[in-house]
């Protein structure tokens, strides 16, 4: 099983989409292994935002991510981090196809209601940013023989 990270952004949180954002992922079949509210800081939004750093736009994700909480998730399943990407829509709200998370709840790019990991790699090191391995668990999911043959 692959797991992927992913983020309701703060505003998901303002508009109250964390459950909506959660149920989506639920209901696909895809198990929770971490979960937490929390509060970004500047310096931990300047990591996530690393390969940004140099770009016009860096304050701005810095300024957003950091200006309220955030609900950080580990997910597991098959194939769980295209699986997500795809569930989540393009970044453009506006290019995100209808029933896409972005396409159903996001209307412009600055606020398109989550982030999810778009690579192997980049699960691994977003999970390690956010979750102390302690935070994680492994549990057998009871419904697995009816989401996977």
């Amino acid at each position: 099983m692959e797991r992927t990270f992913v983020m309701v952004k703060p505003d998901g949180v303002q508009r109250q989409l964390v459950g909506e954002v959660i149920k989506t992922f639920e209901r696909r079949g895809l198990q929770i292994v971490g979960l937490k509210m929390i509060r970004i800081t500047p310096e931990l939004a300047a990591r996530h935002y690393a390969e940004h750093q140099n770009k016009p736009f860096f304050q701005g994700l810095v300024n957003f991510i950091t200006s309220g909480p955030v609900v950080a998730l580990v997910l597991e399943g098959r194939n769980c981090i295209s699986l997500v990407r795809e569930m989540m829509g393009a970044t453009d709200p506006a290019r995100a196809a209808a029933g896409t998370i972005r396409g159903s709840y996001g209307i412009d790019i600055g606020r398109n209601v989550v982030h999810g990991s778009d690579s192997p790699a980049s699960a691994a090191r977003e999970i390690r940013l956010f979750f102390r391995e302690e935070e994680l668990f492994n549990y057998a999911l009871s419904l697995a023989p009816w989401i996977y043959e």
